[in-house]
């Protein structure tokens, strides 16, 4: 089971983004590659502390992972919150949270601290059924990325030889101030085209259609986003690709309608079948099942399956199907189905009794959602 990133961290649930920032560079600070050499426990919780810091430092993942925890971001290689993470990946995004304490990077970065490049993320949809969702679900998406030509090759850039970083001294009051940006010449990567293919563009990349596999877990909502790490646009040179995010499109379903891990039904049962009882068919995301309609059965009233819902992403369960009884009253009659009606409207059978077992709308939408 993995562990939880606040833990990781050392922090409350309630920790503002300042804390949260600080929290990961005294972790990380502690953990760093320079520090503990050749200590693979050590780097271990370094990428760990990269991985909680990337969800926990973005408002709209942070809200994910609070509501659904680590299931919320499954799907594909290292799911949405980074567990594929490698150091190029962690620095690359976060490397100016350590400052100048260890030359922006460690020594096995890129070569001496060189900055790397990462390419820029992939972005699509997927369309599930409902089916889908209740089930789980692996799909094959055909995705068009950049990736490095054949038989390109790159140099290290003149300009910042292979340093990936200008350094500028300027003189002001305080003294000889030394700052350091990436280089113009080679975005950073140090690196500049060599030899390029035809077809190829400025970067040495050409776009190719490439089947990816993407793991759907049971549960997922509409606008939830899943991340395939690496299998967004590849970066020139010895950069790292960018990753793909899979955004869950949920269709409707026919009769069934989901609210969280609930499902709703809506049943029309005759006057008749209301008055007599009897057995019917309805839709499940698992297939039909039959129901017993129990004589006497008032409109309006809910059946509950449970279990019969949607799993929760939580691992906490199934939600389940509730079944809407809706009795349905004839528009039209002949002259006998209306002299028989008209026969019974005195009838002490037909008259309105309700029983306390027989909540109000109120009382039933109340307990619906309890």
């Amino acid at each position: 089971m993995k562990e939880d990133f606040y833990d990781i961290l050392g922090i409350s649930k309630d920790a503002s983004a300042a804390e949260i920032k600080k929290a990961y560079r005294k972790t990380a600070m502690k953990y760093h590659p320079d520090k503990n050499p050749d200590d693979k426990e050590a780097e271990e919780k370094f990428k760990k502390a990269a991985e909680a810091y990337e969800v926990l430092s973005d408002a709209d993942k942070k809200a994910r992972y609070d509501q659904f925890g680590h299931q919320a971001f499954e799907g594909g290689a290292g799911g949405f919150g980074g567990g594929g993470m490698n150091m190029d990946d962690i620095f690359s995004q976060f490397g100016d949270i350590f400052g100048g304490g260890f030359g922006g990077g460690f020594s096995g970065f890129g070569g001496g601290g060189r900055r790397v490049v990462k390419g820029s993320n992939l972005r699509i949809r997927v369309n599930l059924s409902l089916e889908d969702v209740a089930n789980g679900v692996e799909k094959k998406i055909k995705v068009k990325r950049k990736v490095q030509a054949d038989g390109v090759s790159y140099k290290t850039c003149s300009t910042c030889n292979g340093s990936g970083q200008i350094t500028r001294v300027q003189n002001t009051i305080l003294g000889r101030m030394q700052t350091a940006s990436p280089c113009n010449t080679c975005g950073g990567s140090g690196q500049t085209i060599d030899k390029k293919p035809a077809g190829a563009d400025a970067q040495g990349l050409i776009t190719k259609d490439e089947m990816v596999t993407v793991k759907i877990p049971a549960g997922v909502q509409d606008g939830m986003q899943l991340k395939v790490t690496g299998k967004g646009n590849s970066a020139p040179g010895n950069g790292i690709s960018g990753d793909l995010l899979v955004v869950i499109q949920e269709e409707d379903h026919p009769t069934l309608k989901r609210e969280g891990d609930n499902l709703h039904y809506d049943l029309y049962v005759s006057l008749p079948d209301a008055v007599l009882g009897n057995s019917m068919e309805i839709d499940t995301v698992t297939g039909k099942v039959r129901i017993k309609i129990e004589p006497g059965v008032q409109s309006g009233k809910i059946l509950r399956l449970r279990g019969k819902g949607i799993p929760s992403i939580n691992g906490y369960g199934k939600g389940d199907l509730l079944v809407h009884v809706n009795v349905w009253t004839p528009k039209t009659l002949n002259k006998s189905q209306k002299d028989f009606f008209e026969s019974m409207r005195e009838d002490e059978h037909f008259q309105p009794k309700p029983e306390s077992t027989d909540k109000s709308f109120f009382e039933k939408v109340k307990d619906m959602f309890s």
